[in-house]
């Protein structure tokens, strides 16, 4: 069931190129820019006043006063967040921008296989135990209409901040900050959910001032919490609009300074990563999952803490075990992958569009992780599925373009009305439960679901390229290239060309290092993850990294297809 490799040759505006190159942009990377979705040089000159405005999240001035009463009330504030690295970072964000107004603040974090997602029943009744008066959710809630029922029913006030996509019914908060509700026009509907918890503390110090409850000379600064926010946006794989390419561009210049976050600065020492050479994408593969771990595995409790820590040995101390469970992770991880790319297990989905897989012995906080390397296999919209507490089953699934995953859930539920018990999600990931047996049963509905919207062109995986640079690239090029901002919208730079292969040999057991000659230039390259030989001469996509050891710097390229295997 392999799918078909295209590739497709960004279209660069040529007109664009040039005001960039006068804007003073390298031409390496204005070349680059130039095939990205900007119209100008004016969405590349981050400041931070062009942030849109907080007025314009709805119901961000109301809650903001509405908290600032609470604070100055002596109120306890109790912060629920999620299991994952954005609601680690939200939860973070929250804690420190509100203790920089005085709050008294707290949080608690839902238990993955305990308390399931989101302001539930099961963590209102813990957080009944810490006696709040006010919670704040972030980066949760829209859904959770039984949990907030539960707090006012015992007296708590709830301000929901979220980014997720509401259903049809809205839980009875007293605020709901979430750009993504129908009665909210905030103009980028992209916020993570530390960038929405960011903006209502934006708010509340902005009230705060209108109200002249803030001493001018000691005026809290907000915007040393970006580099929380960077990471978090980061990781949530939401898109780079220039909004949060903005946010993402001070968080960056933050940690890069090394003067950033204790927390992101041990788990970068201990991945063996160098501040001022950071990349996005390294807070998107090397930061995010070791917070990640924690929620997986554990407690996310650990993450939290390891963004909160007030010195550096301590950050390293909940980093080291961070970066244990991680390693526990990729171990059930693997285990879980061979078990799912067995023979007798695929073996069936010949000819499908869409993947749904379950067994009893899988460990429900890795199924999202297993989705995602299904998907990037196969590339087929993919749900995995593992039993939990309770003996339900719990999915996980990632999706591939043209394929809405939570509406395409919710189309097999108005199919079947008593299939799914919950669910949520977004385009390209989402979650559900249903019973153990009825997995069947849906397995048919989101096969059925999945050949009415996806075509065969659907499921081919198509590349963007850049126009190839390596007649001009060199080690001060490759940094400016590394120093921009990519991610989810905005894409890193790939190439693709023909190469002869020189030398090779497998390193770690599953890796190819080799050396590739492209004209008369040499170039080391490594094929992460593959383990066969390659021809002796190669077409192949391909990135363009710098290696750095022992004091030296090379280039080298990061192979990700090899276009005539």
């Amino acid at each position: 069931m392999s799918s078909l490799v295209t590739t497709k040759l960004r279209k660069k505006n040529i007109i664009l190129e040039k005001q960039l190159i006068e804007f003073d942009i390298h031409k390496t990377l204005a070349s680059i820019l130039s095939a990205r979705a900007i119209d100008s040089s004016n969405d590349i000159d981050y400041k931070l006043e062009k942030l849109i405005p907080y007025c314009e999240l709805s119901f961000a001035e109301s809650a903001a006063n509405f908290i600032l009463d609470m604070i100055l009330a002596k109120k306890n504030i109790l912060i629920i967040g999620d299991y994952d690295a954005d609601g680690a970072t939200a939860s973070a964000c929250a804690i420190k921008g509100l203790e920089k107004f005085g709050a008294n603040v707290d949080f608690l974090v839902p238990n993955r296989f305990e308390d399931g997602y989101g302001l539930s029943v099961s963590i209102v009744e813990k957080a009944l135990e810490k006696k709040p008066d006010l919670i704040i959710t972030v980066d949760n809630g829209i859904a959770s209409i039984e949990g907030v029922e539960k707090a006012k029913a015992h007296g708590v006030d709830v301000v929901i901040t979220d980014h997720h996509l509401p259903g049809d019914a809205l839980p009875n908060a007293n605020f709901i900050i979430n750009p993504n509700q129908k009665s909210c026009n905030f103009p980028s509907k992209n916020l993570c959910g530390v960038g929405v918890i960011f903006y209502l503390l934006i708010a509340i110090k902005s009230q705060a001032k209108k109200r002249k409850l803030l001493n001018k000379n000691e005026e809290p600064r907000l915007s040393d919490l970006l580099d929380i926010v960077c990471l978090g946006t980061i990781a949530d794989l939401v898109k780079l609009d220039f909004n949060n390419r903005l946010l993402v561009q001070f968080g960056m210049h933050i940690i890069r300074s090394g003067e950033g976050n204790f927390g992101i600065r041990a788990i970068s020492q201990l991945s063996n990563r160098r501040l001022q050479n950071l990349k996005t994408s390294d807070l998107s593969f090397v930061i995010a999952p070791k917070l990640n771990a924690a929620g997986r595995l554990d407690d996310m409790s650990l993450g939290i803490k390891c963004l909160l820590a007030k010195t550096f040995d301590e950050a390293l101390h909940h980093a080291r075990r961070l970066l244990s469970l991680n390693t526990e992770r990729r171990q059930i991880e693997n285990e879980m992958k061979d078990s799912a790319l067995s023979k007798d297990i695929l073996g069936s989905l010949e000819n499908k569009k869409a993947i749904a897989l379950y067994d009893a012995s899988w460990h429900q906080g890795i199924i999202g992780i297993l989705a995602s390397r299904i998907k990037e296999k196969f590339y087929r919209p993919t749900i995995i599925f593992a039993k939990d507490e309770e003996g339900r089953l719990k999915g996980s699934g990632r999706s591939i373009s043209n394929f809405h995953l939570r509406d395409a859930i919710d189309l097999v539920s108005k199919k079947n009305p008593n299939l799914i018990m919950s669910f949520g999600g977004h385009a390209m990931a989402a979650g559900l439960t249903i019973l153990e047996n009825d997995f069947s049963l849906f397995e048919t509905e989101f096969e059925s679901v999945a050949s009415d919207l996806l075509n065969a062109n659907d499921l081919s995986i198509e590349f963007e390229i850049d126009h190839s640079i390596l007649d001009d690239i060199n080690i001060d090029g490759i940094n400016l290239i590394n120093g921009e901002i990519w991610g989810q919208g905005f894409p890193a730079p790939i190439f693709k060309d023909s190469f002869q292969v020189l030398d090779q040999k497998i390193i770690g057991g599953k890796h190819v290092k080799c050396t590739l000659k492209y004209k008369e230039k040499k170039f080391s390259a490594i094929y992460f993850n593959h383990e066969q030989s390659l021809a002796d001469k190669i077409e192949t996509i391909y990135e363009i990294d710098i290696n750095r050891y022992s004091g030296k710097e090379e280039i080298q390229l990061i192979l990700r297809q090899i276009i005539n295997e």
